[in-house]
């Protein structure tokens, strides 16, 4: 039921008001001045307010700016007499929706009640929205609090503000995608997209469609014109992932296009305008590459505006165990699998290994851990790592995909028991005949 307050001095205004919207359905209270009107406020909120300019004490210009300050989802119309329009027009610079003058025709005020309900309706999910990407902009999806990332995301935070490409630079599995996405979500630019494109993911022919679209019949298969990712971002944030995988000519493409924002169509004539930010990541030294010969000088020094650096995770001291926990939630939600803890040993050497694929091979791990652990305790031998100074086989380089993990971790059982794939179906709970098909599968040793 839409609630509505009143604030006029008169109580023959307050009564006529009270009965014409309570007759409506909406719920109706009444104030004489502002100082109890804010009381009011105090108590509960308000969808409308209407209030007189000229009230003893506190006038309706001063409650005004303390209801903008203290309850900006309430639409404030003010109540004036001809006398006093000057003022109505003040209130209205100063945030009032709306004015009428007294006398007032109920129906016409009616009218206006409406649609500044509609107003509210927007004003509030407005406010939501903002609240919303607020928290996005907090960066809770990079876990962490070693110096390094701290670093990280103060540079982030810098550069956020404006509007200057950004180069990022880290190991593959740093989680450069996300340190982009939190640029974009702290910058003006946040109501508008980000759009990715992978750039060692396609060939030169496709990546041009890719980047700049198309229009119908420009080649074989184009039945329909397309639009690129280009034109895409207009507005946002256009993410050049893997920078450093791009051909030669789509280096000269991509340059004339970052020097003025404008572009054609593959197959058409007309010159496009796209207003986008870039924010490139590599995990490349694209100084040696333009030393070699391999990565244009001049897109480099376009690309290197601001260069931020990701750490590698054995760099992140302290970081392992929240990043654990953290995938642990996450997982344990998305597989439904109800795991709450991890064991000191299994944690214990998830801080010692030295990750090299960083955080990305920290996740897989995890959900290896969770396809072949028993809920709610992670163990140490549902990890695919071997135990510091012990012998075993320990994933190597690369090795981060869940099916290596599971082949690394079968052979170390199997080692364990000496080929006995009975006990060594025993500690992996699962029966003999599934241990025969993985080795098979993945051609382990017994012994």
């Amino acid at each position: 039921m839409p609630s509505i307050l009143v604030v006029d001095d008169e109580k023959v205004v307050q009564e006529s008001l009270r009965r014409w919207f309570g007759d409506y359905g909406y719920e109706v209270e009444v104030a004489t001045d502002g100082k109890e009107a804010l009381a009011r406020l105090v108590e509960r909120s308000f969808d409308i307010m209407l209030a007189d300019i000229r009230m003893p004490g506190m006038d309706g210009l001063e409650l005004l700016d303390r209801v903008k300050e203290g309850a900006p989802t309430t639409v404030v119309i003010i109540m004036t007499g001809y006398a006093t329009v000057d003022y109505a027009v003040r209130a209205l610079k100063r945030g009032a929706w709306d004015f009428v003058k007294k006398p007032f025709d109920p129906d016409d005020l009616s009218r206006l009640v409406e649609k500044a309900l509609e107003h509210r309706g927007l004003v509030a999910e407005n406010i939501q929205l903002k609240q919303s990407l607020a928290e996005v902009s907090d960066f809770g999806d990079i876990v962490g609090e070693s110096s390094g990332i701290k670093k990280t995301l103060e540079l982030v935070r810098t550069v956020a503000s404006t509007d200057s490409t950004v180069l990022i630079l880290g190991e593959s599995g740093t989680g450069k995608e996300l340190i982009a996405r939190a640029v974009h979500a702290a910058s003006p630019r946040r109501y508008m997209p980000i759009v990715p494109v992978s750039c060692g993911a396609l060939p030169d022919s496709l990546m041009e469609s890719e980047l700049f679209g198309h229009e119908k019949g420009a080649f074989t298969g184009a039945q329909y014109r397309r639009k690129g990712k280009l034109e895409l971002a207009d507005g946002g944030t256009l993410f050049l992932d893997e920078i450093g995988e791009i051909s030669k000519k789509t280096q000269v493409d991509l340059l004339r296009v970052l020097e003025d924002h404008t572009f054609t169509r593959l197959g058409g004539q007309q010159s496009i305008h796209t207003d986008f930010r870039v924010i490139a990541a590599t995990h490349r030294n694209l100084e040696e590459m333009v030393r070699e010969g391999t990565f244009r000088q001049d897109l480099f020094y376009r690309l290197n505006v601001v260069t931020i650096p990701v750490p590698p995770l054995r760099e992140r001291e302290g970081d392992v165990p929240l990043l654990a926990m953290h995938f642990l939630r996450c997982l344990s939600n998305q597989m439904s699998r109800r795991f709450e803890e991890i064991e000191p040993e299994a944690m214990r050497r998830l801080c010692a290994h030295q990750w090299p694929g960083n955080v990305r091979e920290l996740e897989n791990a995890l959900e290896r851990a969770l396809v072949v652990g028993v809920p709610p305790v992670i163990l140490a031998k549902d990890l695919p790592l071997t135990a510091p100074g012990s012998a075993g086989v320990a994933p190597p380089p690369g090795a981060t995909s869940l099916a290596s993990m599971e082949k690394l971790h079968i052979q170390r059982v199997l080692d364990e028991h000496g080929g006995n794939v009975s006990r060594a179906a025993r500690e992996l709970e699962i029966d003999r005949v599934t241990l025969y098909n993985k080795i098979k599968k993945y051609d382990l040793k017994r012994g």
